[in-house]
């Protein structure tokens, strides 16, 4: 049984979100999570959040 994921959820979004609005969330948890972009110590954790979004 396959669990799927929820999308809106994940980016923190009402189901009814405007395009513009799931956009705006996915860059913003886009940058906060790429792993460029966070310290060493939190590399690992934000690897997983970033391929999940």
């Amino acid at each position: 049984m396959s669990t799927q994921k929820d999308y809106y959820e994940i980016l923190g979004v009402k189901k009814t979100a405007s395009v513009e609005e799931i956009k705006r969330a996915y860059r913003q948890l886009v940058m906060q999570y790429h792993p460029d972009r966070v310290p060493q110590e939190k590399k690992k954790e934000a690897e997983e959040k970033f391929k999940e979004l």
